[in-house]
């Protein structure tokens, strides 16, 4: 049996938002969105990168030693400064600093390594109704590697989900839709210029996708983030709830997501411009109308953020 690598981001343990029960979510790394509300912008970008905690450093000096060849790193007076786009020893700096204020983010691994430590949480698994959940990034960009890991999972008795975006092709990723017992599909915005505006892609693709998974009878929870300005227009917001409805009884749930800031500090960890600095997060009241226009058609719903 084949053992192909992939790149991964992180794993997850005792997740309680990534499907029913407790989870385990590995995270994978890429994606072919480019959500300006993107929480985690170390697993869209594509290869390895580093992240500089400034809460961690001690200011010590050891890394702007170990960069002094190309005065890429200096010590300031509100702390560490880098000039990434200089620095060519910057994944060094991880094994210089006594303080794990530098982090290494993306490691390339086996499916089978990744299904070994995946396995490590089965027990909470089987006594939750839980299981492991596969995202991203887009987890989907790298399906060989899920299905391979998916394949270990299954022979163990795990159930499988996938948090997917959606953008790709169905004849492509189709071995590992038909190792999962349900998709987590992302739908974030109806029409395709308010998508193209949000992600940098139209969504034609994405909305085929999901009728397909329809037909195929496959069981979904639809998530809808509201971001203000971006894609909570009230017409945008019910055209998209209306055809989630259209999908039918595969639909188990709908969860609308509130927009959160909570990735601001991981944009400056990675000496990344946050895109949407002034953008406030909704309250439940500003989506409350949406919840009950989702009862309103049947569709089980929760808000979350």
């Amino acid at each position: 049996m084949q053992d192909p690598s992939g790149m991964m981001m992180e794993v997850q343990h005792y997740s309680t938002k990534d499907g029913p029960g407790i989870r385990t979510t590995a995270f994978l790394v890429g994606c072919n969105l480019r959500c300006l509300w993107c929480a985690n912008p170390e697993s869209m970008l594509s290869g390895e990168k580093v992240m500089h905690h400034g809460n961690l450093c001690r200011r010590c000096g050891a890394c702007v030693a170990a960069a002094a060849p190309t005065g890429s790193v200096t010590l300031r007076a509100d702390g560490i400064r880098i000039d990434r786009g200089a620095c060519t020893n910057l994944d060094d700096l991880v094994d210089v600093c006594n303080y794990d204020a530098y982090e290494r983010k993306g490691e390339t691994m086996l499916a089978s390594e990744l299904a070994r430590r995946l396995l490590r949480d089965e027990a909470f698994w089987f006594t939750s109704g839980g299981g492991v959940t596969f995202s991203g990034g887009e987890c989907l960009l790298q399906p060989d590697f899920v299905a391979a890991t998916s394949r270990i999972l299954k022979d163990h008795g795990a159930r499988v989900a996938l948090d997917t975006a959606g953008l790709w092709d169905i004849e492509r990723v189709d071995e590992a839709l038909d190792l999962a017992d349900l998709v987590l599909y992302d739908i974030k915005a109806f029409d395709s210029g308010i998508h193209r505006a949000c992600t940098g892609a139209g969504n034609e693709r994405i909305l085929s996708n999901a009728q397909a998974l329809a037909q195929r009878e496959m069981p979904m929870i639809v998530r809808l983030v509201v971001v203000p300005g971006m894609n909570d227009q009230p017409d945008d917001l019910r055209k998209r709830i209306d055809f989630v409805a259209s999908l039918g009884g595969c639909v188990r749930q709908v969860d609308i997501l509130k927009y959160h800031r909570l990735g601001v500090g991981k944009y400056r960890d990675l000496g990344m411009d946050y895109p949407l600095p002034d953008t406030k997060e909704p309250t439940d009241e500003d989506v409350a109308w949406a919840l009950d226009y989702c009862r309103g058609l049947g569709l089980k719903s929760t808000v979350g953020g």
